[in-house]
């Protein structure tokens, strides 16, 4: 609830576009965001419920609002973004990736040297990229000193200097790698067209070169120079072989950025795909640690903004799954069909390979960082104390009214734990009565582990809505653990969790490592209850056939089961078999039986 100070600051707002800052009672800043209208996004904050947890306790901690007035929604959105990586708030988007990428550098001198670099310098050289990794710049280096010989030496190769013979050729030169302007054996002019065609190549335009170097190779042939003519032809060779390593897409498609974004409950992870003259020439995915449970849509606006600043990108036209507010100047399509659909489809597939690979190396890296990132997540979804490091869940099975049993599943650290699982025959309860079933269990279980001194779990999942949640909260309360443990049930239908003293079920995203973690439990329940049910009822069924002989009792139903097995090699087997196990006249009996006329 808001302080009067508050107050009177949420009435003063300006109702344009800018950037608004929430501080904390000691001055620190909590959150950063952006609005179309400040007065209308701010309030909204404070005089709404919200659903999110993290949301209200955020609002709880506002002391202090500040704002910034912008003259558009654009300036807004690249405003917000310094912002947040200049003060990482608390409660903001966490971009993961901060790692400095390689440029290539074409330097601002005479006859310009071509290089890697990761230092930007206001120089007036020409900087392209920057590139994800210095596999691709190195690559594409070594296929442009292929074509064109370039120097590498760091010489001042002024005019007069060459003219005063001031330097002269090194190894490079007589490895055919550069022609020696240094000796003025290569004119400017010569060298220009070489670094205007490389500007080209940094682009990923090599229809240039390829008709220029076409051209060449012609008229080597035509004057039977057959040997430069062969220079040349492997020159194209190399252009068209990398090339056709990057991915193609329709060649009208130009000039274009694809995102898109793949989100679970922690973690969001956009992906950048950069078109250029018919072939993806680039892809990179960022990863984005959420903080108040921000939307696809709000990641995906964010992560568009840093990725287009990082890599410099000038596209007036991006591809995106679904509408996004990214500035005016930016067309924006969302590809229903086609082959832009399928460049939309090729980047959410990069989007969730990457998260799979990340999930993947924290498990093989440090596998107790991917424990404790599950808990922690599932204490904050489930509101609880503490982190669910010991969970047990119950299920009833009493199929058909029979028979009535139960089982207890146990996970340590999000892992079944198969040595503690239980199972329970219902002792005290006549008929199918699940809730007094469900009391009947829970009791038992945890007035044992009381007794043996075991350790309880931090949570008690019941498979079932609020009636079986009642009777197990009911157990608890006999034995004196009601608030000791944590005990929620969860209904089948459509996943409603519900919480003792509490009518309105929490639901928790479909995509929710939380949600998956306790279907999996009950899941597991289910499975080791139904076994549990279908052995007791096939024995029970067995049994009953062979006590159903006349003249056969209990004593030798169990030497023919242990003896042969199962019902059906008693019926096949011959008089004499069953004689070697039971004697002849209780096998006479028994094989007579089976045998009628």
């Amino acid at each position: 609830m808001e302080t009067p100070a508050l107050n009177v600051q949420l009435q003063t707002l300006p109702e344009g576009p800018g950037v608004y800052q929430y501080y904390d009672k000691n001055g620190k800043i909590l959150y950063v965001g952006k609005a179309k209208n400040l007065k209308k996004r701010v309030s909204s904050y404070f005089t709404k419920r919200h659903d999110s947890h993290r949301i209200g306790v955020m609002v709880k901690k506002v002391h202090d609002i500040k704002h910034i007035v912008v003259e558009s929604e654009t300036d807004a959105l690249l405003l917000e973004n310094n912002l947040i990586k200049k003060h990482q708030p608390r409660f903001n988007v966490l971009l993961k990736d901060d790692k400095t990428y390689p440029w290539i550098c074409i330097k601002n001198e005479r006859f310009p040297r071509v290089f890697p670099t990761r230092r930007l310098i206001k120089d007036g050289s020409e900087y392209y990229g920057p590139f994800t990794t210095f596999k691709t710049v190195n690559t594409l280096l070594d296929l442009i000193k292929g074509l064109y010989p370039l120097r590498t030496c760091n010489y001042d190769l002024a005019e007069e200097k060459i003219q005063n013979g001031k330097y002269k050729v090194c190894l490079e030169f007589h490895l055919g790698n550069c022609k020696g302007p240094c000796e003025a054996l290569q004119d400017e002019e010569e060298y220009n067209r070489n670094i205007a065609a490389i500007r080209e190549i940094v682009k990923g335009n090599f229809k240039d070169s390829l008709h220029h170097f076409r051209q060449q190779m012609k008229e080597h042939a035509e004057n039977m120079e057959f040997e430069e003519a062969q220079v040349i032809k492997n020159k194209i060779e190399v252009l068209e072989n990398y090339q056709s390593r990057s991915t193609v897409v329709n060649p009208r498609i130009n000039n274009v950025d694809v995102f898109s974004v793949v989100s679970d409950e922690g973690y969001g992870y956009v992906n950048f795909l950069q078109i250029s003259h018919g072939a993806i020439i680039r892809s990179h995915t960022i990863e984005m640690k959420k903080k108040l449970e921000e939307s696809d849509k709000e990641l995906l606006e964010l992560g568009i903004i840093e990725i287009r600043q990082r890599f410099n990108s000038n596209s007036r036209e991006i591809y995106v799954p679904f509408k996004v507010e990214v500035g005016e100047d930016i067309k924006i399509t969302v590809p229903q069909l086609g082959d832009k659909k399928k460049i939309i489809d090729l980047s959410i597939r990069n989007a969730r390979y990457y998260r799979q690979e990340q999930f993947k190396q924290m498990k093989i890296v440090d596998p107790d960082r991917h424990v404790n990132r599950i808990m922690a997540q599932m204490k904050e979804d489930l509101r609880l104390n503490k982190e669910p490091r010991h969970i047990e869940c119950f299920d009833n099975s009493n199929i058909q009214g029979t028979h009535p049993v139960a089982a207890c599943v146990v996970f340590k650290n999000g892992k079944p734990s198969k040595k503690d699982y239980r199972k329970f025959n219902i002792k005290t309860v006549e008929g199918p009565d699940d809730f007094a079933s469900m009391e009947e269990v829970v009791y038992r279980r945890y007035k044992r582990l009381l007794m043996e001194e075991e350790p309880l779990p931090e949570l008690i999942i019941v498979d079932g809505g609020k009636g079986q949640l009642s009777s197990g909260v009911q157990a608890l309360e006999i034995l004196g653990l009601r608030g000791k443990i944590a005990i929620i049930g969860i209904a089948k239908r459509l996943e409603e969790i519900y919480y003792p003293g509490d009518t309105i079920p929490l639901y928790l995203d479909k995509k929710s490592e939380t949600l998956k973690i306790i279907q999996q439990l009950r899941n597991e329940a289910h499975r080791f209850g139904i076994t549990f049910h279908r052995n007791k009822r096939s024995k029970t069924a067995l049994n009953t056939e062979l006590e159903a002989i006349p003249g056969i009792g209990d004593k030798t139903v169990v030497q023919l089961l242990t003896h042969f097995r199962s019902l059906k090699r008693i019926k096949e087997a011959s008089l004499s078999d069953l004689a070697q196990v039971v004697g002849a006249s209780k096998a006479g009996i028994v094989y007579n039986n089976f045998h009628k006329p």
